[in-house]
């Protein structure tokens, strides 16, 4: 193992006993670098690693804490991962989103309130087929991440936020050339908010499995076409 993994696996290690916590300040860089048995180098750059994830908060001057650890924090890479990727990735990652996002659904079902469904149906009301492109995207990218975020799964709603994030969203808006297909999407998005009202699990889900699907075959013939 590097000595960088090293030094990786020994902060994770004390974050994880819960000897380091939320919020908690690492020891000064040369006691903790004589406690996992290594020089400052490798504990820097394991640092810098950590902080990238989202795991450490370097502060000039005041030193390195712990993150607060919320799932949102820790997942924010998965976006910047995505936007990265060539077409045939796009397409992995969104056969992914088509087998997450029903469960996603389904979560909401049972535990989504009137005012979420409300502000739901209100953002369906204000799409249609004439709504600039642009708009569609933020539409779309608001739409599932209230329903993600409804599901009461932190973890979930962000691995969907990181995956379907504006890049997908984007490219499935753009390859909707037709009239009758952004209609189609619009629609099922109305048949989720339906089936969500109703507080019905597996009808959400089985809307759901057809939105995605539709989604999913769109990316493919856009790839592979």
């Amino acid at each position: 193992m590097a000595l960088t993994d090293e030094a990786i696996d020994g902060i994770k290690t004390m974050i994880v006993s819960g000897e380091l916590q939320p919020g908690h300040r690492l020891p000064p860089e040369k006691d903790l670098a004589e406690r996992l048995g290594l020089s400052r180098t490798p504990l820097r750059e394991a640092v810098k690693a950590l902080e990238v994830l989202g795991v450490l908060d370097v502060r000039q001057g005041d030193g390195t804490f712990v993150t607060s650890l919320q799932p949102a924090q820790l997942l924010e890479a998965i976006s910047f991962v995505t936007d990265m990727q060539t077409d045939r990735s796009l397409l992995e990652i969104s056969s992914v989103v088509s087998v997450l996002e029903p469960h996603a659904v389904s979560l909401a079902a049972s535990r989504i309130d009137d005012e979420t469904v409300q502000q739901l149906r209100q953002m369906v009301d204000q799409t249609s087929p004439d709504t600039p492109l642009d708009d569609l995207v933020v539409h779309d990218l608001q739409f599932h991440q209230t329903i993600a975020q409804a599901s009461g799964n932190g973890y979930l709603a962000s691995l969907l936020d990181g995956m379907a994030n504006k890049t997908l969203r984007a490219r499935v808006w753009s390859s909707l050339a037709l009239p009758h297909s952004i209609n189609r999407i619009l629609d099922e998005h109305a048949q989720l908010v339906d089936a969500l009202e109703r507080r019905d699990a597996d009808l959400a889900r089985a809307v759901a499995m057809i939105h995605s699907g539709s989604i999913h075959r769109w990316i493919t013939d856009t790839t592979t076409g």
